[in-house]
């Protein structure tokens, strides 16, 4: 079968999903990577498989064609990459890629590293040995002409590598994105985060923010940021840098959605100082960036939260100085930032790269000491970076714990991501998890101009919900409504092309539109049936060389329990695929819950509704079992040939986790999980074998093989009874745990009614307190007013008393100095009048005649 005649019946499938052809309304393709790396034999993570697992659930969801696998080595994960790389390449301009890894990543002089599950760093210089330099990716990714590029690390943790030699510093280090770019990390650069328990708390963020719809990037990842710091107490800050120009949405809202009532954006907008401590923080919180946090230390110095705010803030200076000096590269830039950091997280790195330059360790008297884009670390804050990791629950640190974002900001966190259930273990090797999806609200929905992606369960049913069981090869859908609907709807298994039939055969019976689907594409129905992301072709291939060794000379990939696994279960490297039993015996019979739907078989049709026959396969045509072995395929005592072949034609579809047929050769799939099993006569389920001829037996035989057959036919009559009652047990148990599902998720929709009614409330309490303080405010300020009203009356009255007393003092004074004048004008005309002779009132005086000289009467 061509690859063209594949690529052809996906894109007719894709498009009767989507109505119109894709040409006339598609145009942004989407492709993912997702990688989850765990089982270290230094010590195996819990989280990053299925964290993949979860991010590839979602990212089918939004339309992405995800290749995806776990527990990668080096050579697998190095041409996965490459892979990745040539299919962007090939997918042209309007291509949007997105890469996701989880695991361990390393920084090491200024690069980062992402770590495969067989590297071996017993010492610094092993890094860029055992590990892969993540600028080889994303450096040729830059250069391709796309949409846009995201590429998404939750990879920042403890690592237990490295154990001589220079110290690593912890987390992953400083990087700028090329134009049309975004790169997230799930913690600070420089930082680590705490691990968890099924899923890191940055996955769950970053997938509910995912199908929240309608958010743009930089708003998502702001709110994973506000989100993972809520969830892990402030031990785990992300960050993100973005250079992507074009807008871009995972998901839109449409016209039924909601009003957004949220006060988000104020939070990116008003100043910090309009907020007060607690929500400032969650400002400063959200922009992420030195001023933001330099802004509420100016505004609240003395608040508890300053503290955490400082550890921020240094660890984030910290990282610049470094990023600056890595970028220099010369022996002044590295005794510059010893300068400022002698025991700072990356003082080996800088000693490291002295030596490299056969350099002393100290400077010299006189240097050209490099010049930095920030100042240097005031006092209070070189405490938190005297260290090679920084972790902000570190209890040296004695932070305080921060404050709960308000609803009124950030909506709360939806119930099924509160209790999300781990995904049942994988049931081949390399394969992702396939955790519960959980659908979007019915008012998202993936944009039009989508390129609808290879058809899978998920993509179809992203408004339902969707459970799929790997054991019993089962998938349960469910509709909001809790009614079961099939796995696919009938516009994708009706009308899909058929297979030509080939040449000198008999034409093929007609068929359905599924079984037409499976015949022409057996690469894409095995992706249907096995509902998980498609694995690299690298991965693919390796899993094929493993299943061609020895078993006791295939070595294990890991140790320790593999993700999702129950505790104290040993890791299940290469195990059975759906419906092969395990080496040593047949496999427990697992009955599927109430209501699922079984996962297609290989070569195997659906039961048509109403119909409670089990599939009919199609690569091969019913058999009648053997009288007395129930379910054996017969043994025939004459000569006998080989099994009967299929029909000409017929595709027999691969199960999970298998590779197809070559063209043209007629040998079954081969298995990738676990290496080829030689059937036993007398199990049920086997295949006839095919032995050469044989006579009859002989009449003394006869009673022996009687009574064996007997024998052989009561214990499989016990089998079959204690398989049936196992069967019931387990079924009796799932339907109790369906309804108690039920329960729960009533449960969880009355706690979601409740908490919005909550949040109504509080938005109403917030409303109602808001204009009390607005009223408050106002009547102060009219009471400021009416006071400084009175305050100038009576200023004015003041100032006009004393006009008036002035105006009095200046009269008086005036009229007095008149007075005065008129009194001096008096006694003058007075004393210049003559005086008029006063008459005598007694003896007159003697006037006696003038005197002369020498008269006597003058003596």
């Amino acid at each position: 079968m061509s690859l063209w005649r594949i690529v052809c019946g996906l894109f007719f499938a894709a498009a009767l999903l989507g109505g119109p052809p894709a040409h006339a309304q598609s145009s942004e393709k989407r492709i993912a990577l997702v990688i989850g790396n765990g089982a270290y034999p230094d010590g195996a993570l819990a989280t990053p498989a299925n964290d993949a697992g979860l991010i590839a659930q979602t990212l089918q969801a939004a339309g992405f064609d995800v290749v995806g696998a776990r527990d990668l080595d080096t050579a697998t994960l190095r041409s996965s990459l490459r892979e990745f790389l040539d299919k962007a390449a090939a997918s042209g301009p309007d291509t949007v890629a997105f890469v996701y890894y989880a695991g361990h990543g390393l920084q090491f002089e200024g690069e980062n590293y992402l770590v495969p599950v067989d590297a071996r760093i017993a010492r610094d210089a092993d890094v860029p040995l055992a590990a892969i330099r993540l600028t080889d990716l994303v450096r040729p990714l830059a250069t391709l002409p796309l949409k846009a590029r995201i590429v998404v690390l939750d990879a920042a943790r403890a690592n237990p590598f490295a154990r001589s030699g220079q110290p690593l510093a912890g987390g992953l280090a400083l990087m700028q994105p090329d134009p049309g770019s975004l790169i997230a990390f799930n913690a600070a650069p420089g930082t680590i985060a705490p691990e968890g328990k099924d899923y890191s708390a940055y996955a769950t963020a970053l997938s509910e923010m995912i199908k929240q719809g309608g958010l743009p990037l930089d708003d998502l990842f702001e709110r994973v940021r506000l989100r993972t710091s809520e969830l892990t107490g402030g031990a785990e800050v992300p960050w993100q840098a973005s250079k992507v120009q074009v807008p871009f949405l995972f998901f839109e809202r449409t016209s039924a959605a909601p009003p957004d009532q949220n006060r988000f954006v104020e939070l990116r907008d008003k100043p910090i100082r309009g907020f007060d401590a607690r929500d400032a923080y969650l400002a400063a919180l959200t922009r992420d960036t030195m001023r933001g946090y330099q802004d509420f230390l100016a505004a609240y110095p003395g608040d508890p939260l300053a503290k955490r705010v400082r550890a921020i803030l240094a660890a984030r200076r910290e990282a610049i100085v470094w990023r600056e000096s890595a970028v220099a590269d010369t022996p002044e830039a590295y005794w510059s930032y010893l300068g400022r950091y002698p025991r700072g997280p990356h003082a080996g790195d800088a000693r490291r790269r002295l030596a490299h330059f056969a350099v002393a360790y100290e400077p010299p008297a006189a240097f050209a000491a490099l010049s930095y884009d920030v100042p240097p670390p005031p006092p209070d804050e070189i405490v938190y970076v005297e260290r090679p990791v920084v972790y902000f629950a570190d209890p040296v640190y004695e932070l305080p714990p921060p404050p709960p974002v308000p609803v009124v900001f950030l909506p709360p966190q939806p119930v099924f991501y509160v209790d999300l259930a781990p995904p049942p273990p994988p049931v081949a090797e390399f394969v992702l998890p396939i955790p519960i999806y959980h659908p979007v609200p019915p008012w998202v929905e993936r944009p039009a101009y989508v390129v609808p992606p290879p058809v899978n369960v998920v993509n179809v049913n992203i408004h339902n919900t969707v459970v799929v069981n790997p054991a019993s090869q089962s998938v349960v859908v469910t509709s909001p409504q809790g009614q079961s609907l099939p796995p696919l709807p009938p516009a994708v298994t009706a009308g899909a092309p058929a297979a030509a039939p080939p040449a000198g055969g008999p034409a093929p019976a007609p068929a359905s539109g599924l079984q037409q689907m499976i015949q022409a594409h057996p690469v894409a129905s095995a992706a249907i049936a096995a509902t998980a992301a498609a694995l690299p072709a690298a991965a693919l291939l390796r899993a094929r060389q493993q299943q061609a060794q020895p078993p006791h000379a295939a070595a294990p990939a890991a140790t320790g329990p593999q993700p999702g696994a129950p505790q104290g279960s040993p890791a299940t490297i290469g195990q059975p695929r759906p419906g092969q039993p395990p080496a040593g015996g047949p496999a427990p019979s697992a009955a599927a819950p109430a209501g699922a739907k079984p996962l297609l078989a290989p070569g195997a049709l659906p039961a048509a509704p109403g119909n409670t026959a089990p599939a009919q396969h199609l690569a091969t045509p019913p058999q009648t079992p053997q009288t007395g072995r129930p379910g054996a395929p017969p043994v025939a005592t004459a000569p006998q040939t080989a099994p009967s072949q299929a029909p000409a034609g017929a595709k027999p579809l691969p199960a999970p986790g298998a590779l197809p047929a070559a063209p043209g050769n007629t040998a079954p799939a081969q298995h990738l999980a676990a290496p080829p099993q030689t059937p036993q006569t007398g199990r049920p389920g086997r295949p006839p074998l095919a032995t050469a001829p044989r006579t009859a037996p002989q009449p003394a035989q006869i009673p022996q093989a009687n009574a064996a057959d007997a024998a052989q036919r009561a214990a499989a009559q016990q089998a079959e009874r204690q398989r049936a009652q196992q069967a019931a047990t387990v079924q009796a148990q799932q339907q109790r745990a369906a309804q108690a599902a039920q329960q729960r998720a009533m449960q969880a929709q009355q706690q979601q009614r409740a908490a919005q009614a909550q949040q109504q409330q509080r938005a109403m309490q917030a409303q109602q307190q808001a204009q009390q303080r607005a009223a408050a405010q106002a009547s102060q300020l009219q009471q400021q007013r009416a006071a400084q009203a009175a305050q100038q009356r009576a200023m004015q009255a003041q100032q006009q008393q004393q006009q008036r007393a002035a105006q009095a003092a200046q009269q008086r004074a005036a009229q007095m100095q008149q007075q005065a004048a008129m009194q001096a004008q008096q006694r003058a005309q007075m004393m210049a009048r003559p005086r008029a002779p006063q008459p005598a009132h007694g003896p007159q005086p003697q006037h006696r005649p003038p005197c002369e000289p020498g008269k006597p009467q003058c003596r």
